[in-house]
Order: structure tokens, then C-alpha cells, then sequence
């Protein structure tokens, strides 16, 4: 069937770049589905019609249109929710906003000021409900449903136990007759939905939903669900472990990653049910948009640059960055750069623990921007403080600061912990500033270590290190700093391998349609 239509693909996603973000999963749903369209493919999205959302279209003046007599409707507990549609089409992608204010019209997406709001159950369970309604309701030859994360974890499970026609584990341990009068379900509307395929991506293992056990009743799904096998973790209901049983396919963000999440160090006590489903479990490495970050046109920057101009336009970005940042003006000191969220899994107090030697034995500079954990900005401001023309801090958030830092830095620093994908490691390579890593999750897949054989050979692109201590970064650092101060050649020679990675979201675009393809295929 697929060889003889176009590809439908419906993005089921809590956030979408520039609508609505909190993090990297908004910038894949903005990106991927506009690279997909390029190859062909098509794409709807349906996401909801948040405060964020409805300030973007008011600021911007966007196009977008309310679709007057398409009212969606979904239990959620004993009541039954309706909600609007608003629609806007960019880049030949449509994008589909769910229009209910007391779910949506709020000052955050799933928290307000660090407190989660109380019925995040609710609110995306029907979400979740009013994406598979939206088929129905606009009519959408849909192929495939693609969910992101937990807030859309159970789009496959009531795909699979309420809209079809049969479900694929054992309705008499199932739904049985208790659930299926709660929801429309004609055979005409079962068999619109039977071929239909299901993937979940995982953007962060860590962030799972997970609510009380009551909060079954407020799906409509039956409790015969609720077991160690199907959507029950450690007594609790887990929104994510529900996706990742009831998808055909489960995606993460990058190679390494997909393989990580199956082991106890990074399972987050889900690597049992990973493991099961590791035939169907595929990593694809998210890409990044390469027009915003593009040194050759980017319009904060002091100098733009290439591959052909580097050697003179990055003097220029690291010359305007050390004077507004107020950092000794040398060309000669290694500007080492940090543009993240202050956060634990983010390993920035590595960095920290060794800042002050690096300063005073090493002469290096920092460029550190961002904000989060409190102990560790505390750290920062008096290293700042004590060392104001070496180490500079940017408490804050800045999209400008953030693009002078990745042209105007000589390393970039990212001692994660942990990292699904990771995108500064990808506009270092785009802007010439050598990452220095440490070797998990998508850095892995996008930085290889430029050791003597790997420079030789043209594929070292970064720098690595490999076990979560100080003294391990150190020694890597080390080598980045003999290499930048020794082996002017090499230098440049990584540089050349770094900008000439292909980071684009054609290709993963292109791996998900053979994936989608895959899938349908059996249709």
C-alpha cells in the first residue's frame, strides 16, 4: 500500500518549535517533520494549543485558522472533554493545536515555577486521545502515528485497545467488554484506524509520567491493564512504559543511546522492559538546523566564516567575545566555552572542581553561559569573581550569547553524565570549536576522539574522555591544549573535519521514512 500513496505521518508531540519548548524534544518536532516533507513524505502534527502558543501567533502575526464545526471528545474519568481545533500550515507541514483553556491556557507547559501541575494525568491523557480523534474528525489517511515522550505515551496504547478492531494482547485480559462502550468505536471507525502503525521516540528516559495508581480511572482504560507487563511500574501508572509496550516500534535519539537505556546504569529501572523490546528498539541521531547555525550567515556573530574562511573569521568572533564578555584580550589563551542547563546530569561540576587550576597553571579563559542549579551558578559566580578577566559567567538564557560562544570559543566543554543526543556538540563541530566530551549517549556517535591516529587518518573531529572523573577530562584536556598550542596544523586539520560533518536532518529524516516504510510495508 505505501508504494502506491504518499506517506502520511501524524506527529502526536507535547511541544514543537517555535511554538511551544522546554527542551531538545521541541526542536526535533519543529525540524523533523519539515525534513520529511522535503523527501516527500506527509506530515501532520497535533500538539496542544497552549498560552506560549497563542502569544507566538499574537506576537508574530502568523497565520491560523480555527476550524469551526470540528469539536474533539474524549473521557477522561467520569466526564467527557471537548475541545477545538486550530490549524496552521508552515513548510508544507500542518500543524494541528488542541483548543482547551482549562487543559492549555496556562503559564507553563507541565509545571509552574518548578511545581508540576497536579493533573498532568488528566491533561495528556486526554491529549493523548484527541490526537487519534483528530483522524476521525478531519478525515487523515494516516499511515503511521509517531508519539514523543511520555505526554504522548498513551497515543499507542489506545490506538491499539480502542481504536482498532482487535488488540494485539488478549482483550479477554484486556478491555474486554468493561471499556469499549466508553469510547466510539463503530467497525467503520475501527477499520480506518487497523492499519495504522505506532512509534514512540524516546527523548529522555528520565522523564517518564508517572502517577499514582488511581489515575487509571482517569484514562477509561481498563484495570486489567494495569500489570507488570502493560502500564504498571513499581505500583504506580508510568505514561512512557505504557508507549514503549504498546508501539511497534520505539525510537531514541541516537545510537548509543538506544543502547545504553537497556542497561541498569541508564535503564532508569525500564531496561528489563527495553530489553524485551530490543528487536524493535532503534536509535536514530537527532540532526540539527543547519540554516540557524550556519557560521557563514549567522547574524550574531562578529565575523561570518567557512570551511575556506575559518582561520579568519573565528580570530574575529573570539576577539569581540573575550572583549564583551570582558576577558583578557589575547588570541593566544584557549577560550574554552559552556553554553547548557545547570544540571547534575550535565557533569558542569567536573568543570568547576578543576576551573581554578586550569586558570592558574594552564592560563586558560571560560565562557560559561546558562542557568538551573543554584549550587552550581553559586560555584560559577565565585569563580567569576575571583578571576573576572578568565572566567566569565552568563546567568542566564541568551540565543545570541549562546551563537557568539559556539564561533567564538576554541573548545567547547560537555562533560554529561548522561546525553540522548546532545546539540551543542553538533554546532560546535558546525562552527569549528572542538568538542571535549565525555564518551556517552549521541557524543558518542558524533565526536570522535582526535587521537595521533585519528588525526592522521581525518576522522578525529573532537576530543574524548571516557570515565566520569575529573582527573580523566583533565587528561583529555590536556592533550586538546597541547595539540591547540604545539600542532598549529592539526589543529586545523580537525577544525576541517569537524565543519565538514554532515549534521543535517536529511539524513535522519531519511532513516525514519525507511522506517516508516518498514513498517507499513506489511499492510
Amino acid at each position: 500500500m505505501w508504494k502506491e500513496q504518499i506517506m502520511h505521518v501524524l506527529f502526536a508531540t507535547s511541544e514543537v518549535a517555535p511554538y511551544s519548548k522546554t527542551g531538545g524534544l521541541g526542536d526535533v518536532c519543529g525540524a523533523l517533520p519539515k525534513a520529511l516533507v522535503r523527501l516527500g513524505c506527509k506530515v501532520s502534527v497535533v500538539t496542544p494549543y497552549y498560552k506560549s502558543v497563542a502569544d507566538y501567533f499574537q506576537r508574530t502575526g502568523e497565520p491560523c485558522e480555527s476550524l469551526y464545526g470540528v469539536t474533539l471528545s474524549a473521557p477522561v474519568g467520569n466526564k467527557t472533554i471537548r475541545a477545538g481545533v486550530i490549524k496552521a500550515t508552515v513548510s508544507g507541514v500542518d500543524f494541528y493545536f488542541i483548543e482547551h483553556n482549562d487543559y492549555f491556557n496556562r503559564e507553563g507547559l507541565y509545571n509552574y515555577q518548578g511545581i508540576d501541575y497536579e493533573d498532568n494525568h488528566e491533561r495528556f491523557s486526554f491529549f493523548s486521545q484527541a490526537a487519534l480523534e483528530l483522524v476521525t474528525a478531519l478525515d487523515l489517511d494516516v499511515n503511521v502515528v509517531h508519539a514523543h515522550d511520555w505526554q504522548t505515551g498513551l497515543v499507542p496504547v489506545y490506538l491499539d485497545a480502542v481504536y482498532k478492531s482487535r488488540s494485539k494482547f488478549d482483550v479477554s485480559s484486556g478491555f474486554g467488554n468493561s471499556v469499549r462502550p466508553q469510547f466510539d468505536n463503530t467497525a467503520d471507525r475501527a477499520q480506518k484506524f487497523d492499519d495504522i502503525k505506532s512509534v514512540i521516540t524516546i527523548h529522555n528516559l528520565r522523564h517518564q509520567g508517572r502517577f499514582w495508581r488511581g489515575a487509571m480511572d482517569v484514562t477509561g482504560l481498563d484495570w486489567s491493564y494495569f500489570t507488570y507487563d502493560k502500564m504498571e511500574f513499581f505500583g504506580q501508572l508510568n505514561f512512557l512504559k505504557s508507549g514503549i509496550v504498546f508501539s511497534d516500534m520505539i525510537t531514541t535519539v541516537s545510537p548509543k543511546y538506544a543502547q545504553e537505556i537497556q542497561t541498569e546504569e541508564f535503564g532508569e529501572r525500564l531496561q528489563g522492559v527495553l530489553q524485551l523490546r530490543s528487536p524493535s528498539l532503534r536509535g536514530i541521531l537527532n540532526g540539527i538546523d543547519i540554516d540557524e547555525w550556519n557560521p557563514a550567515t549567522d547574524k550574531y556573530i562578529a565575523a561570518n566564516y567557512d570551511l575556506e574562511t575559518f582561520e579568519i573569521g573565528k580570530p574575529k568572533c573570539k576577539a569581540a567575545l573575550q572583549q564583551e564578555l570582558g576577558l583578557n584580550q589575547d588570541p593566544n589563551t584557549p577560550l574554552l566555552g559552556v553554553v547548557s542547563r545547570f544540571d547534575p546530569q550535565k557533569g558542569l561540576d567536573l568543570i568547576a572542581d578543576c576551573a581554578a587550576e586550569l586558570i592558574e597553571h594552564e592560563g586558560v579563559q571560560f565562557a560559561i553561559l546558562g542557568s538551573g542549579d543554584e549550587t552550581l551558578g553559586s560555584r560559577f559566580h565565585m569563580l567569576s569573581k575571583r578571576y573576572p578577566q578568565s572566567f566569565a559567567l552568563r546567568n542566564e538564557f541568551s540565543i545570541g550569547m549562546s551563537h557568539k560562544i559556539e564561533a567564538g570559543a576554541d573548545l567547547f566543554l560537555m562533560p554529561s553524565r548522561y546525553e540522548p543526543c546532545g546539540l551543542n556538540q553538533m554546532y560546535s563541530l558546525r562552527y569549528g570549536t572542538l568538542p571535549l566530551v565525555h564518551d556517552v549517549g549521541g557524543l558518542h556517535d558524533t565526536v570522535v576522539n582526535a587521537s595521533d591516529e585519528n588525526i592522521a587518518n581525518g576522522t578525529g573531529n573532537g576530543f574524548v574522555f571516557y570515565w566520569e572523573n575529573v582527573d580523566d577530562m583533565r587528561r583529555a584536556l590536556n592533550w586538546a591544549l597541547y595539540v591547540y598550542r604545539c600542532r598549529k596544523d592539526d589543529w586545523k586539520s580537525i577544525i576541517r573535519t569537524a565543519m565538514s560533518s554532515d549534521l543535517s536532518w536529511e539524513k535522519s529524516a531519511r532513516e525514519y521514512l525507511n522506517l516508516y516504510e518498514e513498517m507499513t510495508a506489511e499492510n
